[in-house]
């Protein structure tokens, strides 16, 4: 025997009632948007025309629909239709796909954005959910919504570039001959600005022809030189318009979008190629995408930050600049990707946190090889009261001067020289005091970035520093793997820097919010409405009351 079933009735009755259960997430998004202050919610809009929808609604399905792995704006507007818990969220309002993605987009929503992190901080500090007081920080690349094979290299542009300047020139140069055009300076003249002014004074010396060749007799012994002129005037006025101006305004236009970086795409100006987590193809290929970098405390992300470059060393200093509510923290915890000396002396001397980062020789120095190779400086005598090396092979070197160098990217390092002296103790040790070339051998050594290679490695070999750096493999990385593999984000569904970290946003607090609502939920099971209701009333909770206090205080145990 079954249920009566059947399609063909006439009528049905339909529950009108939009509630949903009082643990449902729904109500946990509604609830923790609604904690945010309306004033900053509230952004100023137009006081004419139709009145706009609620940002704090928009917020609201934007979120839930994430949280149900729905990322298109046509379907986040089906949910809308179709969903009971998105109608509660919409008080059943009817959007377009045009406003949702317009308002996920906007710059509007990314202050919103930064804002609900800022708030989400403070509620687990103040429930006691930050742990170590250590703050853990990775990074890994997302896929852009953007053709694979559209890139543009900073190579190219630098080879093929002073190529168009030296024919650009050369044309130049041929005009003055024949008196078309005045001198110019070189800059300006290779440049789009000085072609275009170039091409047109020379279509206005071809009008002039034009004119004087109306004048002419119509039969000239030997032909007429005003038409053999207008005749080289009009193939070089064609080659600067069809060739030369477009591909200087392309190459411009070029450099001013790579704004440090080595490529672009032309379908997303703002995405990189750069080597992706995922190579299915196994071999290197690179795909435009984004570096994603995030701050976590418990799994929860508390910060992040959307960057053009594919390196993270670069990008931590921006990052934590960027990072609210830092000062609940002690440690900075990350890999060795993000050690270098620029950013060990940032975060000791100007952010005053204490670096759990190692650095890329790390692991490699600890192995008893390294230990022991005793063509390493680290392994040479040495001598403090006279500033000397002693190498392994008895040859003497003495400080000879210092030496300021600086890398690609402006950083100031200071290095100590040491030199082999050139009377050593005995002729044999002279020879082995010379390179192969003849010259007295050098070595450099850099006191700033010893000192902190030695002050992390005190650090990470301490009893309370590794275990603290221990959990970070189990702390941030397991997040990215929830976002790839359980919400199925590796590529961006928006084109745009901007968009992109709007979306990122939203999605990384949505999984805040569902990770919250399970821990909730199990905090929960095996209490009752009344044993909840009274924990109040309980003096030195631990964390676990601390939870559920949380979760009373917003009404959401059923």
């Amino acid at each position: 025997m079954y249920k009566n079933y059947n399609t063909a009735q006439t009528s049905i009755a339909l529950n009108l009632n939009f509630d949903i259960p009082n643990n449902h997430i729904a109500r946990l998004i509604d609830m923790f948007v609604e904690t945010i202050p309306h004033n900053i919610i509230e952004t100023s809009v137009a006081t004419t025309g139709r009145p706009a929808y609620h940002p704090a609604m928009l917020i609201k399905m934007l979120l839930f629909a994430y949280s149900r792995k729905v990322f298109s704006g046509r379907r986040i507007v089906e949910m809308n239709t179709e969903n009971i818990p998105m109608k509660w969220l919409s008080q059943d309002a009817t959007i377009s796909y045009k406003t949702i993605n317009n308002f996920r987009s906007s710059k509007e929503v990314s202050n919103l954005i930064k804002i609900s992190f800022i708030y989400f901080t403070k509620l687990l500090a103040d429930n006691g959910m930050i742990e170590d007081e250590a703050l853990f920080i990775d990074g890994t690349k997302i896929e852009a919504d953007a053709n694979k094979y559209s890139f543009t290299w900073k190579r190219a542009v630098d080879k093929f570039y002073p190529k168009l300047k030296e024919k650009i020139v050369l044309l130049y140069e041929e005009l003055i001959e024949n008196q078309v055009v005045k001198e110019m300076e070189k800059e300006y003249l290779t440049s789009s600005d000085g072609l275009a002014e170039i091409l047109e004074k020379t279509h206005d010396e071809i009008t002039h022809l034009d004119y004087v060749i109306e004048q002419e007799p119509k039969v000239i012994k030997g032909g007429s030189k005003n038409k053999q002129q207008r005749r080289k005037l009009k193939k070089l006025a064609h080659k600067m318009e069809n060739d030369y101006l477009p591909r200087a305004k392309k190459y411009e236009e070029a450099e001013r979008l790579f704004n440090g970086r080595n490529s672009f795409s032309k379908t997303d100006h703002d995405a990189t190629f750069m080597r992706m987590k995922e190579d299915p193809m196994m071999n290197g290929q690179l795909k435009p995408g984004y570096n994603l970098q995030a701050a976590t405390n418990g799994q929860f992300v508390l910060n992040y930050g959307i960057f053009s470059n594919p390196t993270d060393t670069r990008t931590l200093l921006p990052f934590l600049s960027d990072m609210h509510s830092l000062d609940l923290f002690k440690y900075i915890v990350a890999d060795a990707g993000y050690g270098s000396e620029s950013n060990y002396s940032a975060i000791v001397d100007d952010f005053d946190k204490t670096p759990l980062i190692p650095y890329g020789m790390y692991e490699k120095e600890q192995k008893r090889k390294f230990k022991n190779d005793p063509t390493r400086i680290h392994n040479w005598k040495y001598n403090a009261a006279d500033d000397y090396y002693t190498d392994h092979l008895s040859v003497k070197f003495s400080f000879k001067r210092y030496s300021i160098r600086h890398d690609k990217y402006g950083y100031e390092r200071q290095f100590k020289i040491y030199e082999a002296d050139k009377t050593q103790e005995t002729f044999k040790l002279d020879e082995l005091a010379k390179t192969p070339k003849g010259r007295q051998r050098q070595v450099a050594y850099n006191p700033t970035w010893n000192y902190f290679k030695n002050y992390v490695k005190d650090l990470l070999s301490s009893d309370q520093g590794s275990e603290i750096y221990s959990h970070r493999k189990y702390d941030v990385e397991p997040m990215f793997g929830r976002m790839k593999s359980i919400f199925g984000v590796r590529r961006t569904h928006l084109r745009g820097k901007q968009p992109v970290e709007n979306e990122l946003g939203i999605l990384l607090m949505t999984m805040n919010l569902t990770k919250l609502a399970g821990i909730l939920t199990k905090a929960t099971a095996n209490f009752s409405h009344k044993q909840l209701s009274n924990i109040k009333k309980t003096k030195n909770r631990p964390k676990i009351l601390l939870i559920i206090e949380f979760l009373v205080d917003f009404s959401i145990a059923g």
